[in-house]
Formats: structure tokens, sequence, C-alpha cells
């Protein structure tokens, strides 16, 4: 027969993981710790603070964990048909706050298996979402970019908020034409940029390592990802350098190796462009979720993922969350799908118990359908081992 739960225990515990992949979002990860700590101490207070790396379910997994308002629009798709979107407004006292994902309008998982080109596909849609935004009054916007379908540089999301790119023979770039148009690139035209962007702020969520040009830019890392034949790897190659080029010529801004210039398929460069200010993805993230104050109204801190290594403290969202716990001593636990090697450099971070929510050998795809109830159970069994260490 098991213990009685703590009735008495009113303490307040931050939950704040990152989802399972092909299994749990975040959101879903977070409410499913919820249940397993209160069947421990059900008069605890959950905070939940799901985090996400700015792809798909960015704009969901923020509006509701500030309790704000999702916004439905139709946008033009990566690979120019009209699509249904969405973004949304964070909830809270705070000024009116857009939250967006590139993903939801240029996103790799709108674009066909047998139409993935990424010389072609654009970003079009993300400049919609934007104006949509500008226009329904946002004081400020968080924009989110990850699993892009895309490689233009960001020109079509440019060109939906009144940019203009011209060809060497004076000729203007189409809109929505994808990266392909930018190896003839020219010129630049920023004057006619909706006005209302010099008023709002734009913050980035982006892959802070990924840049446009060189050995290591977008076109040549990402691409291939995106559909792109070895031959149209050098083309977009080809055509990010040029666009930088040219930025710097006509704009006098230096792209090419600006850090996230490169995320989503060069919408950080684009995003440069328009004024936007880029960010290490999970440090602007955890300032609009006020993660900090969240941390200082709790005594105990639970996060989890997919699997935690030792690449983990390598940006990855248990060692990101725990290191702020830490600044203010706070215990944190981490549960994941799988401890991989070396996992113990995680204490040096922060992380101060881990485990697996594996109770038995299992296959990946048993793991994947019972990931729920194990995980349930598993934040349950560490919140009983708690609740025996505080009885000490």
């Amino acid at each position: 027969m098991l213990p009685c739960p703590h009735k008495e225990d009113n303490i307040k515990i931050l939950v704040s993981p990152s989802g399972f992949k092909e299994s749990l979002d975040p959101q879903t990860t977070a409410n499913h710790i919820e249940a397993g700590i209160l069947r421990v101490v059900p008069n605890a207070t959950i905070v939940k603070a799901p985090l996400v790396d700015g792809g798909e379910g960015f704009v969901e997994a923020l509006v509701s964990a500030t309790k704000g308002s999702l916004e439905k629009l139709i946008v033009t798709g990566p690979v120019g048909e009209l699509i249904p979107s969405q973004y949304g407004f964070l909830g809270g006292d705070r000024p009116k706050t857009a939250v967006i994902e590139m993903a939801a309008s240029a996103g790799l998982r709108l674009v066909p298996k047998d139409l993935r080109d990424p010389t072609a596909t654009t970003t079009f849609g993300v400049g919609q979402s934007i104006l949509a935004a500008l226009n329904a009054g946002a004081k400020q916007i968080l924009l989110g970019c990850g699993d892009s379908g895309t490689c233009d540089a960001g020109i079509g999301m440019a060109q939906a908020l009144g940019a203009r790119f011209y060809g060497a023979e004076g000729n203007e770039v189409p809109a929505a034409s994808g990266g392909k148009a930018l190896v003839d690139l020219a010129a630049i035209d920023v004057s006619g940029l909706n006005p209302l962007l010099r008023e709002v702020p734009i913050h980035v969520a982006c892959n802070w390592h990924n840049v446009l040009c060189g050995p290591g830019g977008v076109a040549r890392v990402f691409g291939p990802q995106k559909g792109a034949t070895a031959s149209a790897v050098e083309h977009l190659a080809l055509a990010m350098d040029n666009f930088a080029a040219i930025c710097s010529q006509t704009v006098g801004l230096d792209v090419r190796l600006a850090p996230g210039s490169g995320a989503s398929g060069g919408l950080g460069a684009g995003l440069m462009l328009i004024g936007a200010q880029l960010h290490p993805r999970y440090d602007i993230i955890m300032q609009f979720l006020l993660i900090d104050q969240l941390l200082d109204e709790c005594g105990l801190v639970f996060t989890a993922e997919g699997g935690l290594d030792s690449q983990t403290p390598r940006g990855k969202i248990p060692a990101e969350v725990a290191q702020r716990a830490k600044k203010r001593g706070l215990p944190v636990v981490a549960l994941a799908g799988t401890i991989g090697q070396d996992a113990g450099v995680n204490y040096d971070v922060g992380i101060d118990a881990f485990a697996s929510i594996l109770q038995r050998p299992a296959s990946l795809e048993t793991a994947i359908a019972e990931a729920a109830t194990l995980l349930v159970e598993s934040a349950e069994s560490a919140m009983r081992m708690i609740m025996v260490g505080r009885s000490l």
C-alpha cells in the first residue's frame, strides 16, 4: 500500500521541461510531470513553463504558458499556395506582445515531399504574419526560428513588409521568388518598409551558431535536409554570398557571419535587414516567459527532455533551466527518456538528480507509446524520494 499523500505540504514547484521528440510536446510533458507530483503532494502549487526552441509548437506553447490568445490567418505558404496559419498574443501583465513561429508559415512540414526545393520555397507568409501582428496593435514581437523549409535569406518575408529587391538589369525581383533569385541580386531598397517596424521591436529566438555564409553556411549545412541537390546547394551558397555582399554594399549591413544570420534558411539575415534583433533562443524565450521571476517564487524545479547526456550542458533546455535555478540555490530534478554517455557532467551545471523514465528494457516504439504513463510515474517516484529526504 502506498504511503498517504503529503497533504500538509504547500511547496511551490516550477515545472519547466522541453518535449520528448515524436512523443510528447513540452506542454503535455509539463502536464504529466504535474500529475505525478500531485499524486504525492496534492497541495503543492505547480507553476508550468514549458520551453520550446522556436520551431513547431512555439506559439501554442508560449500562449498556453502565459494564458494568452491565438490568432488565425491565411498566408502564402512556402510553395506559394494560400494556407491557414496562426500567431498569438502572450497573456500576463506586459506590453501587448505577439508571438510568431516561422514554421507556421514556411516550415518544412508545409512543403510536400515532391516539392522540396529550397531554391524555390519562400518566407513570404512569415512577413504576412508579422504584418498582421503589427496591424493588430502589437507593441513588441517575439519570433521563433526553426523547422524551416526555406533558404531565401528572408527576402520573401521582407517583401511582404515593403522591402524591394532588384536584379542586375534593374528588374524587380518578383515577390516570393525563393532563394534562387538572390544569385542575380544587385540592389536592395528598404525605404518602403512598413513604418510600424520602426516603432515595434522584433526579438528573434534563433540558433546563435547558424551563419549565412562560409563553409558552415546555411546552404551547405541545411540545404540537403530541405531537399536540395548537390548542384542546388552550390547555387544557394552563391546566392547567400551575393545577398550578403549586396546587403553590405547597399544598406551597410554585415550579415555574412553574424551570429544567427543563417537561422531558418537565412531568415535571420532578412530579419536583421528589417531591423529585428537576434538572440540565442533560450535566453530570449526565458525572458519573455519571466523564468527568472518564476524561479524567485519557487522552492524546487523539475525539468525534462528526451535525452540527457554529455551534450546537454551545451545549450539544451535542462541545463539552461538548471543554471538559472542554481544561481538561487534551488534543487533541480531532471527526467529523461534516455540517459546517455557521460551524463554526470550535468551535475556541474546545476542538475542535482536525474533519472530515466524507462523502468524496464523497451523498444523505441513501446517507449514512445507509453511515454505519458512512464513520465507521470517517474515524476511521482522522484517526488516521493524528495519527500523522504525532507523528512530526515
